[in-house]
């Protein structure tokens, strides 16, 4: 059975932290979807430059987790700034934890599982400016690029995005019946 993989993401996204696991988990077999909070192409950024454009499957009010075996949440300063704010983008992560699905989030994406009181008790990692949020949400920081914890794996930063996607599609797998 594929593995489905569902992406979230707004304006501002880190372009290789959504683009880079997008490629390598199709290339692995994965069907992979982007949802976005409206059905309009959303652009990346490259640092703070202007990055790709991508155009969502679906708007993120219309993912149903039990339909997804995996979430990633890629960052970018802005993205996850955006969608932490955004109360359906935050359901969508508390489901995906609750019902015991992989969830993964780079740089600064940590923020979402932060603002959905999912790393209490959990070994994680992110963009180093996002470190202290992570220690107040609970998380025992790691230095390391990727982590894994169960089914939250997070990874510093845009060089860390192929073994990123390995490690989620990992802990995807792991949970699949």
């Amino acid at each position: 059975m594929q593995t489905k993989v569902l992406i979230m993401a707004s304006d501002g996204f880190e372009q290789d932290e959504l683009f880079v696991p997008l490629e390598r988990l199709r290339a692995k077999g994965c069907e992979v979807a982007v949802a976005a909070p409206a059905v309009r192409p959303i652009r990346a950024t490259v640092l703070d430059d202007p990055g790709e454009w991508i155009t969502p499957d679906l708007a993120i009010g219309q993912a149903r987790v039990e339909e997804w075996d995996a979430l990633l949440l890629p960052g970018g300063l802005i993205n996850p700034d955006h969608l932490r704010t955004n109360e359906e983008a935050v359901a969508l992560v508390r489901a995906f934890v609750a019902a015991g699905k992989a969830v993964g989030a780079i740089c600064h994406g940590p923020w979402l599982l932060v603002e959905a009181d999912a790393l209490r008790g959990v070994r994680a990692t992110g963009w180093r400016s996002i470190r202290t949020d992570l220690r107040n949400a609970g998380a025992f920081v790691e230095e390391g690029p990727v982590v894994r914890d169960g089914t939250i794996v997070t990874a510093v930063g845009p060089a860390d995005s192929a073994a990123f996607a390995d490690a989620l599609l990992e802990a995807a797998l792991a949970t699949k019946p």
